[in-house]
């Protein structure tokens, strides 16, 4: 853990989490960190992580609004960092025209220490993938920069359909609120489903968005008499664990079944399969979390029938056992 530069010893057991504010940046991506880590609490009402600011100076920040930001550390901070986070700016001058980062930005990005954990919010992917931080992973930026990313940096595989992408100790969002949705699953990665599920509460915001980017980009709005299948999503969270059958739903809400699974990507981004398993892995996750329930119960609770299924979808959409998962977020 790094050296605490602001008090106590106890502040030093946290994880820190610096934000590299940079002139241009859009304040509202500044704030997302501070106010996701900032809710993360333990058992006890202590704060998990310790978040900082720091910029390429001590001193004002220029924003892309009216104002400056204050901030009060230099880019020394940044050795000191468990995570650290990249924002968007609109004057990344040569990052972003020539995706060559500046000899003052290098000097700074020098500074972090190998292993620290590395996320970008919408076009702050752009300082990271100049810093060669992204070549040969997987990343994201913002729809409408996506294929110039591409071009500028043919070293990373972009996908401009997500909404963020855990590569892990890298992990890159689209743009501006899907940092809300990268932060969030960083705190469910370090602390799990029930932290990260109260951090969203707080914030007024859900705990996970399901679909990609494709759901945001510019499109004709339908007529407001067309059918929605947001009620068939609703009833569909109510009865989880019951069987769903994709002809019911389609009849409930007076439509075809092709029209009905149209309807259903074009508005959840996913398609209904897709989407039901996801559900039921977010809900196998609570009940492994809170719950002592053996995996054979939590597999019936959350829709999954037996345990080899649970097992399967688990493993797929995590990367590790249901066992695994309740030992690492539920200990004995």
């Amino acid at each position: 853990m790094a050296a605490d530069m602001t008090g106590t010893g106890a502040e030093a057991a946290q994880h820190r989490v610096v934000v590299l504010a940079l002139p241009g940046l859009l304040p509202f991506e500044l704030g997302i960190p501070h106010r996701i880590f900032g809710r993360a609490r333990d058992a006890g009402g202590r704060p998990l992580y310790e978040i900082l600011t720091c910029g390429l100076d001590a001193g004002l920040v220029p924003t892309d609004a009216d104002f400056a930001v204050a901030v009060a550390h230099g880019p020394e901070l940044l050795a000191t960092a468990d995570t650290v986070v990249v924002p968007a700016s609109y004057e990344l001058g040569p990052v972003y025209e020539e995706g060559r980062l500046t000899p003052e930005l290098a000097a700074a990005l020098d500074l972090v220490r190998p292993g620290t954990r590395l996320l970008s919010i919408c076009t702050g992917s752009y300082v990271l993938a100049a810093a060669g931080r992204l070549d040969g992973r997987r990343a994201t930026t913002h729809w409408s920069s996506a294929a110039h990313f591409q071009r500028l940096f043919p070293a990373v595989e972009v996908d401009p359909d997500v909404l963020f992408i855990d590569d892990g100790d890298v992990l890159t969002s689209a743009g501006v609120a899907a940092g809300i949705d990268l932060c969030l699953h960083v705190v469910r990665r370090d602390h799990g489903a029930a932290v990260a599920n109260d951090v969203a509460r707080r914030t007024v915001v859900p705990p996970h968005r399901d679909g990609g980017q494709a759901q945001f980009v510019s499109r004709p709005l339908p007529s407001s008499a067309v059918a929605s299948t947001a009620g068939a999503r609703g009833r569909i969270l109510d009865r989880l664990h019951e069987p769903v059958r994709l002809s019911e739903l389609a009849r409930e809400e007076a439509m075809s079944v092709r029209t009905f699974t149209r309807r259903f990507r074009e508005e959840a981004g996913v398609s209904p399969g897709q989407w039901l398993v996801r559900q039921r892995v977010e809900r196998a996750r609570v009940l492994l979390e809170t719950t002592s329930l053996g995996v054979e119960a939590v597999a019936r609770e959350a829709g999954f029938g037996t345990a080899q299924s649970l097992r399967k979808h688990f493993h797929s959409a995590l990367g590790v056992t249901p066992t695994a998962y309740r030992r690492t977020f539920r200990p004995a």
